[in-house]
């Protein structure tokens, strides 16, 4: 059951992957690409662990006001 979560993702990326190559984008050109996705991710992630969190993000209010219907 632990794993199912790695099997679902490796069958995500492998047909990401297939995507681009059939419409003619070299296989490893590709593979760079999602690599690079990562790192971006990866990099992210080390700045800002939990960007929810940051104060600079202004909640919406809720549609609940009298004029809203």
């Amino acid at each position: 059951m632990t794993n199912e979560w790695q099997a679902d993702l490796k069958l995500k990326v492998e047909d990401l992957v297939d995507k681009f190559v059939v419409q003619g984008m070299a296989h490893e050109e590709v593979l760079k690409a999602v690599s690079d996705q990562l790192d971006r991710l990866r990099s992210a992630r080390q700045k800002d662990p939990d960007p929810a969190d940051d104060a600079s993000v202004i909640d919406e209010p809720a549609n609940d006001w009298h004029a809203a219907n």
